[in-house]
């Protein structure tokens, strides 16, 4: 009964913001050929009614997995909704003009009152509403597999000699679920081998909700090589704890699967643990952490306490801990001799402004550290934006990223 209360209500309020924007659609079009005038009407209205029929349907079928129809459908759809959202915007600035001109017109103003609304605001709107859709449209087709390689040299006093220059790629939030063909994942493989890094990293997110989505890009991702191997952490969605499991037995059992997937690919994942790696008789060490957010809602599986144990004495430490308020949370007040953390999680919201010296994206006001390099003292922190996407199935601003880190002796 909630559900269907809930949808009810989401089509009303579809219905009053395309009712909304009808009337500025009227006011653009008032010159046009009749004809023409009912074609332009017959589509907007025929646009309301599939993505109210759409909203219904996924409703009624929740739970059920997504295909690429749908993903593609519904992101669409939501694409034209959110644009018809900035046409509101100018329709309610018409309205307060109008408003203001009857109000002083019945005040005794000798002007004269005029109903109609403005054909500048109306074209305006309808012209800055062109402006988000074609950038999310872009982001799908060109965005989602847009990958780009970053490169960061880091400088620390206190990196052992040996690993003066020695690289590390970091690569975070696959969402294979996300994936409707292995092929992008592939080209993604190539671009990581080509840098050839001493060792890889993975911080999280290896599937949307389901071990088994990652099974047909197992051989893909097996494919990825380093010099001194790949490690890897889980992120919050590899759990589970979005899914309707039917028993707790079953949740666990998604879980094992999915940590096997690390072993089948070759990748050491790190369960609140640590590895040293060695070099020319020096050594740093690699720890990470089960997910451990600092949010309501995010659950803290991981336990630094027991990944940093045994460490203590090694000169120069990178963590892996997939949720960035981590760090801020329990890595600053409690390990300050971490000298490295790479983190994930945030996407960047795949949206946003992202030019040299100025990034925005939604996500900030929730994170304070979303994307890109971090510092508090001698700490670094660098949040990758991801190399899969969720929910909507493009990048806009923030591309998938290949992070590559060339250490360097200060």
């Amino acid at each position: 009964m909630r559900s269907i209360l809930s949808s009810g209500t989401a089509v009303l309020f579809l219905f009053l913001v395309d009712l909304y924007v009808f009337q500025a659609i009227k006011t653009v079009t008032q010159n046009l050929d009749p004809t023409a005038q009912r074609v332009i009407y017959y589509l907007h209205w025929a646009v309301f009614a599939i993505t109210a029929g759409t909203l219904v349907l996924a409703t009624a079928t929740r739970g059920m997995p997504p295909n690429a129809f749908k993903t593609y459908l519904a992101s669409t759809l939501f694409i034209i909704f959110a644009s018809k959202l900035v046409v509101v915007l100018f329709l309610l600035l018409d309205d307060t003009v109008r408003v203001g001109k009857l109000v002083r017109h019945y005040a005794g103003s000798d002007a004269v009152f005029d109903p109609s609304r403005s054909k500048f605001l109306s074209q305006l709107g309808l012209l800055a509403a062109a402006v988000p859709f074609t950038a999310f449209i872009y982001g799908m087709v060109k965005g989602a597999y847009d990958y780009q390689v970053k490169r960061i040299t880091l400088r620390f006093p206190n990196l052992p000699e040996a690993f003066d220059g020695y690289k590390v790629l970091q690569i975070s939030d696959l969402h294979t679920g996300s994936f409707t063909s292995t092929d992008p994942l592939k080209e993604a493989v190539q671009l990581i081998n080509k840098q050839e890094a001493d060792l890889v990293f993975f911080t999280g997110d290896l599937v949307n909700n389901i071990a088994t989505e990652v099974q047909e890009h197992i051989g893909t991702l097996k494919e990825i090589k380093s010099k001194s191997g790949v490690f890897s952490v889980l992120g919050n969605h590899d759990y589970g704890d979005y899914v309707t499991w039917p028993s707790a037995e079953a949740k666990s059992e998604n879980l094992r699967h999915l940590i096997d997937s690390h072993g089948k690919m070759g990748w050491q994942i790190l369960m609140n643990e640590h590895r040293i790696i060695e070099k020319d008789g020096q050594q740093l060490a690699v720890l990470g952490v089960e997910n451990w957010g600092n949010k309501v809602g995010f659950p803290k599986y991981g336990r630094l306490e027991q990944a940093y144990r045994g460490t203590e004495d090694t000169p120069f430490k990178v963590l892996l801990s997939h949720d960035p308020s981590h760090w801020d949370g329990e890595i600053n007040p409690k390990y300050n001799d971490i000298d490295l953390t790479l983190s994930g999680h945030t996407h960047g919201m795949q949206f946003g402004v992202n030019i040299p010296g100025w990034k925005w994206s939604p996500v900030q006001y929730v994170y304070k550290q979303w994307a890109g390099l971090y510092k508090n003292g001698r700490q670094h922190l660098y949040v990758n934006t991801g190399l899969g996407f969720l929910g909507y199935p493009g990048r806009v601003g923030f591309l998938p990223e290949i992070t590559v880190f060339e250490l360097k002796r200060a």
